[in-house]
């Protein structure tokens, strides 16, 4: 059993965002409902969540009530706030000094501001989960690897579609098709997130560190024996974002990454497409790729899986309960078995397993997404926004 702080309390976090109970995939959350599914079964003590305004736990507390205890009565959501009252941009730091070290401490703030918050979590002796993007900058993603590894600690970042037994299976069978030659992907945020998002969109970060990181941590995983990345050039549309939030935003941001494979030298391609200006539609995010090598290709929609569902209330929708099972079984919550849970279940449990076995932490670095083995998303996202920046393709 092991304790868990985590830093930032909006939707992906509580389902809730400032318009009340999110509208999103996530109306229920992702991490807070699975840590306290988690401590029903044993395997998290305490949990903590820290925000910025004591006032925001009232809210999320009625939101739990309101929404989560009436679909899992049984479920304890329970959980100690900080800050107690007033407003703090540091209250992680309170619960920080409440935290037995080699306690969990999970990320899901603003973009700018994970490098601060890791590296304050690992100097405390804590492991850390951060939620992609892991960090903004390779300098950055470079100084928190060598402090893990100073301190013996798991840093890992939260891309759960490597856990998803569809995207995991391409992954395999990608490392069968010989030479990297292309691929394309697209993710996208319907138009109306841009509210949810505004405090930050276009300040703090972009729409590619957002959601091309998943794609481009996949490809890396895919093809990390066998090709590199060599240059990156971005390009964007504008004219959505920027006049509903009334300053300059990027619409829509393409990466195009030149790859070397490394023992033939041939070239390939990728191109990953972001994008939060989508109309509503019969999913709330559109995720899917394409990959091409030399002796084989796989497609892959990950938002449709040939499963939909009517109702009065809500109208048709494309499920897909292998992200997060909501419907309860029997009036319990009943989605182990979601990527989104299992990407918890596995820090918490890796973490939990390094009190015992130290030594394990060469293993978790090597399969696991850790700051050791993906330093080249940190690349591939900075260089396109410095590509955006300074307006030409950035060698890496």
């Amino acid at each position: 059993m092991i304790d868990v702080l985590v830093v930032g309390i909006g939707e992906y976090v509580t389902g809730l965002s400032d318009e009340g109970a999110a509208k999103s995939d996530k109306s229920f959350g992702v991490i807070a409902l699975s840590l306290f599914d988690m401590r029903a079964r044993g395997l998290v003590g305490e949990i903590h969540l820290a925000g910025r305004d004591a006032k925001r736990f009232a809210l999320i507390r009625e939101h739990f009530e309101t929404n989560l205890k009436a679909a899992y009565p049984a479920l304890d959501t329970s959980f100690e706030a900080h800050p107690k009252e007033g407003f703090s941009d540091e209250a992680y730091r309170e619960a920080l000094l409440k935290m037995p070290e080699g306690s969990c401490v999970m990320i899901f703030t603003p973009d700018d501001t994970h490098f601060k918050i890791a590296k304050e979590a690992l100097e405390a002796g804590m492991h850390v989960l951060v939620a992609k993007p892991l960090v903004k900058t390779t300098e950055e993603h470079i100084a928190l690897q060598k402090l893990a590894k100073e301190k013996g600690l798991l840093l890992m970042l939260e891309v759960h579609k490597r856990f998803d037994p569809i995207y995991a299976d391409a992954v395999d069978q990608i490392r069968t098709f010989g030479d990297f030659s292309l691929m394309h992907s697209y993710m996208s945020q319907p138009k109306t997130q841009l509210d949810t998002f505004a405090g930050w969109a276009g300040i703090s970060s972009d729409i590619s560190y957002y959601l091309n990181a998943h794609h481009i941590d996949l490809l890396c995983w895919a093809v990390q024996d066998f090709a590199r990345p060599v240059s990156v050039v971005a390009t964007a549309s504008t004219g959505v974002a920027d006049r509903k939030l009334g300053r300059e935003v990027e619409d829509t941001i393409t990466l195009t990454v030149q790859w070397e494979n490394l023992q033939s030298g041939a070239l390939g391609t990728s191109v990953h497409t972001a994008s939060w200006i989508a109309p509503p539609s019969d999913v709330h995010s559109q995720q899917r790729f394409f990959y091409m090598g030399h002796r084989g290709e796989v497609t892959i929609d990950q938002a449709h899986r040939g499963y939909g569902i009517s109702t009065d209330e809500q109208g048709y929708k494309s499920a897909n309960p292998l992200f997060m099972k909501y419907a309860p079984r029997d009036g319990r919550f009943a989605g182990q078995q979601g990527y989104g849970y299992r990407s918890i279940e596995t820090f918490v449990r890796s973490s939990a397993e390094l009190a015992q076995a130290p030594e394990k932490l060469a293993a978790f670095n090597q399969e696991l997404p850790t700051i050791e083995n993906t330093l080249n998303v940190t690349r591939i996202l900075e260089a396109g926004r410095r590509s955006l920046d300074e307006g030409k393709v950035i060698v890496l």
